[in-house]
């Protein structure tokens, strides 16, 4: 929101004009028993969403916090130092993430399986694997080790 440039200059208190291009959106949550049973979503500025909800965006922010320490405090000196440098900050972004997506499975994306070693039910996935882009948890070994440019002679 920002003020009316109109009425800049002019008695009284300038009216809030809506930033073009911003929206604000309200979730409703119905509990019932302490338990959420409904989520109303309702569009109350700007154009609605397709998506209203930054659960992704905050569990990206979280993760990369988590695992960044130049992201959590500005008094880490190397932190401070590490993030002016723009490749070495690109590259441990480009890391972090690779690693989350390749190198961990997520627990909520098991896979039910049978014939699982010590009686598991749920075969680990990672979200790489759950989007079918490979078939199983990357080590860092392999990751360091991968030939990730191929060329043909042709």
């Amino acid at each position: 929101m920002y003020r009316d440039p109109q009425r800049l200059g002019k008695r009284g208190r300038p009216r809030l004009v809506p930033t073009p291009g911003v929206g604000l959106t309200q979730a409703v949550k119905h509990r019932c028993g302490g338990k959420v049973v409904r989520i109303e979503v309702h569009q109350v500025l700007g154009q609605p969403l397709e998506c209203p909800y930054a659960v992704h965006e905050e569990r990206l922010n979280g993760v990369l916090r988590d695992r960044l320490n130049c992201l959590t405090r500005k008094t880490h000196a190397f932190a401070h130092a590490f993030a002016k440098d723009e490749q070495t900050w690109d590259a441990a972004v480009v890391l972090c993430v690779f690693e989350g997506n390749w190198l961990r499975a997520h627990p909520a994306l098991g896979e039910a399986a049978n014939g699982l070693p010590n009686g598991r039910r749920y075969r680990r996935r990672s979200p790489a694997m759950a989007m079918g882009l490979t078939n199983h948890v990357w080590g860092w070994e392999e990751f360091l080790t991968y030939r990730h440019c191929h060329y043909s002679k042709g």
